[in-house]
């Protein structure tokens, strides 16, 4: 608790500041400044402050805090009369947009800035303003971005901190520059913009006409001209510099519009419209917080799966992801228009797709899963304007370092915090040994920096674990490497990048466990159609296996020999699988799948299968809960380091439900409970942010004797967007969870 908060300005922002923490309880007493006599007294009669002060030096007397909450300009007359007071320990903050420009007034008056001075800005607002408005949760979930200097005091900043997240903030560190840069970028110059564009046309002899049929989209633009001129006249001033420098940049890229128009270049004007309107639609997702989503965040998504059900029905699951993000790769890098259809618009391979339109890729859609891509060739990519960010995708981050340690140009690879974690020495490794530079972050894990322009030299290499995201990823920096490039596995691997590179036309070679690319051939445009993910679709053929009187048809599913682990090992345990209508799409086989109610039985995992079915565990390990007998799965050391430790969480989730359980070091041992009870409880289970956990354990409430609730689901939109919806459709019970 500190003893008494002074605010300087009871406009909207200070009178929430006041409010929210006189609220909160942490302040003894809060105390009100400002010129406006009405604001003062509306401040105390709606329980803004305590009380207020007329003198500046009366209410700083014994302050702990003090909140500079005044326009701009003002600031630098404040902060000369705050100057003249003994403020002793006392700690100063502020809330203006422009922080370069508090900073210098600042040292102006005081002669040095002071240690005890944090500056800060809150990214919130509304359309309402004054005392009046003011509301104690203005800044949940709002961004509030503190630029301390290397002369802050650690201390003042953690107050400072605290202060603002007890508000329900998010806040973040920042250096004043870069601060006023990126706010001049996004705040600054759209209203610039606004203000300028209806001006531009109120001064037009046809005005009246252009304001009388503008439609929706011209007021969704304008609105923000009608912000408060003399406050955003101040901000412009204030912020000079980083906005003339953002102005000029947009000035560029308005000239070549203008050019593209000019000149009829349709290819142009595609290219930035898809790249604007994918870009917005990304970035309001992360504002939403819907996108990449952090795994232990506290907005925790719960699905709630009751007991019970059979299934029944057909459907098609969502198009294969590995051979989603490869079209997008493969298209990319290839001469002509690539036609896509069946793509996944799930959030991991959608990072996909984002990160070559950074790279100055012209994409069209996903819209219904068809995706339109132009190619610019092995060696057309863009240096991105900034890292590129994978999300929660390992296969994208994994790949995409053998392609772009081929590149003319730097760059940096990041994550959510789930795929921060990952191991990436399996790939840094051997691509340093062809000659890339690559720096990791501690452990070998992201961020991954690729330094462009060295000199690959193809080479062979004996993988020391079965792993396709390796394997995909040397073939691909073979394409720039010198001579060969050979991978050799110790067991067999999904095999999509291989199949994919001929259906491009670039030769592949591959004898036996061994597959090779020299590089000087390239990509020529193809049509890809995705076939259903059989990761997917293992789901349901679990779930179609444990469920009484069940039968369902998946339809269209790849049936890639590298990846039906799941049905080998399922018909191992005595499930009732049958392939129908196979057939040959895009170079891949694909078959309808049906699946009916069987008695399971307990297996010793055959390690041969283990490779084929490494991202389907989750759900088996649910098969051989529901089996008779003892099933023991082995050579799975691959498990622990995928999105969460799968062996361990799905240990401690089905102890929970009351199965028989041992996690070891490379595998599982389950004893079934058809051999006791035939059914497992319910309880609380956390799939620690891992769509595949998350989904499996929805499986299991098919034979849970009582609900279960699982936690932290959100990243499920990562691999299977409409889950909830197919589950419910052949009769899972599981939905989300209704927020409290």
């Amino acid at each position: 608790m500190i003893g008494r908060l002074v605010v300087v300005g009871l406009g909207l922002i200070g009178g929430s500041f006041a409010k929210g923490l006189r609220e909160s309880g942490l302040c003894r007493e809060v105390v009100g400044v400002d010129l406006d006599p009405q604001s003062c007294r509306l401040a105390v009669e709606l329980g803004v402050v305590d009380r207020c002060e007329e003198q500046l030096a009366a209410a700083c007397q014994g302050a702990e805090v003090i909140q500079l909450a005044v326009p701009i300009l003002a600031m630098e007359k404040l902060l000369v009369e705050l100057a003249k007071l003994d403020l002793g320990n006392t700690v100063l903050t502020d809330v203006g947009s422009a922080k370069g420009n508090v900073v210098r007034a600042a040292r102006l008056a005081f002669g040095e800035m002071p240690a005890r001075f944090v500056p800060g800005h809150p990214i919130a607002g509304s359309e309402q303003s004054g005392v009046e408005a003011a509301n104690a949760e203005l800044f949940r979930r709002h961004k509030v971005i503190l630029t301390p200097l290397e002369q802050t005091d650690s201390q003042a900043l953690q107050l400072v901190d605290r202060l603002w997240r007890e508000l329900g903030a998010d806040v973040e560190h920042m250096q004043v520059e870069h601060h006023d840069q990126v706010l001049a970028a996004t705040s600054h110059l759209p209203h610039l913009l606004a203000f300028g564009l209806v001006d531009s046309l109120a001064k037009r002899s046809e005005n009246l006409e252009i304001f009388r049929y503008a439609a929706g989209g011209f007021r969704d633009f304008t609105r923000i001209a009608g912000s408060d001129p003399v406050m955003w006249h101040d901000i412009f001033l204030a912020n000079r510099e980083a906005v003339l420098h953002t102005l000029d940049l947009f000035r560029g890229d308005l000239d070549a519009l203008r050019d593209a128009v000019d000149a009829g270049d349709g290819h142009q004007l595609l290219g930035v419209f898809t790249r604007a309107r994918v870009a917005r639609e990304h970035f309001s997702k992360i504002l939403a917080r819907r996108a990449y989503v952090d795994a232990m965040h506290s907005n925790d998504l719960i699905f709630l799966a009751n007991p019970g059900g059979k299934l029944s029905g057909r459907i098609r699951v969502p198009g294969d992801k590995s051979i989603s993000h490869r079209s997008i790769m493969l298209g990319s890098l290839a001469e002509g228009t690539t036609e896509v259809e069946g793509f996944l618009e799930g959030e991991d391979a959608l990072a996909t797709l984002q990160a070559f339109r950074d790279m100055g890729v012209v994409i069209e859609g996903p819209h219904h899963g068809r995706v339109t891509i132009h190619g610019v060739g092995l060696h057309g990519l863009q240096a991105p304007p900034g890292p590129l960010y994978l999300g929660n995708s390992g296969t994208s981050m994994r790949l995409l370092s053998g392609l772009l340690a081929g590149q003319s140009f730097d760059s940096t690879l990041t994550g959510d915090a789930s795929l921060s974690k990952r191991p990436m020495n399996r790939v840094a490794r051997p691509l340093r040994e062809m000659g890339a530079m690559i720096e990791t972050g501690p452990e070998g894990r992201p961020p991954l920096t690729i330094r462009g322009g060295q000199r690959l030299s193809g080479m062979h290499y004996e993988m020391p674990v079965a792993s396709a995201q390796v394997k995909s990823c040397l073939l691909l920096a073979g394409l720039y490497a010198a001579g060969q490039t050979s991978v050799t596995e110790p067991a067999p691997t999904r095999d999509h990048t291989e199949r994919m590179l001929r259906g491009f036309g670039y030769p592949v070679a591959v004898d036996g466990s061994t597959a090779s690319v020299e590089s000087g051939h390239k990509l020529t445009a193809t049509h890809i159609e995705v076939p259903a993910d059989i990761s997917s679709a293992a789901f349901f053929l679990v779930a179609g296996s444990i469920a009484e009187d069940s039968e369902l048809l998946l339809e269209h599913v790849g049936i890639n020999p590298t990846r039906t682990g799941v049905i080998d090992i399922l018909k191992l345990m005595g499930g009732d699988i049958s392939l129908e209508n196979q057939r040959e799409v895009g170079g891949e086989p694909v078959a309808d799948i049906r699946v009916r109610s069987a008695k399971l039985h307990g297996i010793d995992i055959p390690e041969h299968l283990v490779p084929l079915a490494i991202d389907e565990f989750p759900v088996l390990f649910v098969a051989a809960a529901c089996a008779e007998g003892r099933t023991v799965l082995r050579g799975a050391e691959e498990l622990r380091v995928k999105e969460s430790d799968r062996i361990q969480v799905m240990a401690d989730g089905l102890l929970t439900l009351g199965v028989k359980v041992e996690p070891t070091p490379d595998g599982i041992i389950i004893d079934g409970v058809a051999s006791d009870s035939g059914s497992m409880g319910g309880g609380e289970v956390w799939s620690h942010g891992d769509h595949r956990i998350a989904m499996a354990f929805s499986v299991a409430s098919l034979r849970a004797a009582a609900p279960i609730h699982i936690h932290d689901c959100a990243n499920v939109a990562t691999s299977f967007p409409n889950f909830l919806a197919l589950a419910a459709q052949v009769g899972i019970r599981v939905t989300q969870e209704a927020k409290s």
